[in-house]
């Protein structure tokens, strides 16, 4: 374990990106803690509203961004200036992706339905820094054998087409399975060949013309959403908080029309 530890984590200077990684989690989670006692109304925390105004956390996240980013560069990969910038630029990339939703809508929608794309935006980029970290992308590696590089190499090329997968799948409409399958192998594939979404560019390419796919398409999309919509609210839940219900207007009652 030392040597591994040394050899694809000390030696290529991956030590900063861990400092990172282990700030940006645990800046994501705490953040989520504190957001979630304001809004039950417990414990000594409560917004920041300087003369009325509501000063949102990812306007410190950003400063903290800047600060960690520029004092990274010019810091470098080793020592301690480069760990500390790497622990501050973690910091505030986690404070500005829990707000990944209000930048996006530019509305506060952080308690909203739309507020859960924050969380799944935090989970794919938690997840693919830790692949970086693993080891699967061997940058700065040094006296690799020749299994080690060949095995790096295939994992390389698996990746790599998985991440061609993930493309059509986002092509088609599903942009979570295409997120998701960047990093968890035959998710991509799944998107890939199963029909696009009512409404992807692929849809509109290839269904045009032809209603009975359209049809099959839009009533697919929607048993798909009624049977995984519940428990991937619970997850979402669990780790962001409940939406307030009268914010989040999402509606699964009925088909959509052929």
């Amino acid at each position: 374990m030392g040597h591994w530890w040394y050899r694809n984590i000390v030696e290529p200077g991956k030590l900063p990106l861990l400092l990172a990684l282990v700030s940006f989690v645990m800046s994501f989670l705490v953040t989520r803690v504190i957001t979630r006692m304001i809004r039950a109304g417990r414990g000594p925390f409560k917004n920041v509203t300087p003369g009325g105004l509501h000063i949102h956390h990812v306007v410190p996240g950003v400063i903290l961004v800047i600060i960690g980013g520029f004092g990274a560069v010019g810091a470098g990969r080793y020592g301690f200036a480069g760990a500390l910038s790497a622990v501050i630029f973690g910091l505030g990339a986690g404070l500005v992706l829990d707000e990944f939703a209000l930048i996006l809508h530019l509305d506060d929608v952080y308690w909203s339905e739309q507020g859960r794309k924050s969380v799944e935006i935090v989970v794919v980029t938690a997840a693919v820094v830790a692949l970086v970290l693993g080891g699967f992308v061997p940058f700065g590696v040094n006296d690799l054998t020749a299994e080690e590089r060949q095995s790096r190499g295939l994992v390389a090329m698996n990746a790599a087409f998985n991440f061609f997968l993930a493309l059509i799948a986002l092509w088609k409409g599903k942009a979570r399975t295409a997120l998701f399958g960047v990093i968890v192998p035959f998710v991509a594939l799944v998107g890939a060949i199963r029909l696009a979404r009512p409404g992807s560019p692929y849809a509109k390419r290839f269904y045009a013309n032809r209603p009975h796919a359209r049809a099959k398409a839009g009533l697919r999309a929607f048993h798909h959403d009624r049977r995984w919509a519940r428990p991937r609210r619970r997850f979402e839940n669990f780790i962001g908080g409940t939406p307030d219900p009268e914010r989040s207007a999402v509606s699964l009652e009925k088909p959509p029309p052929p």
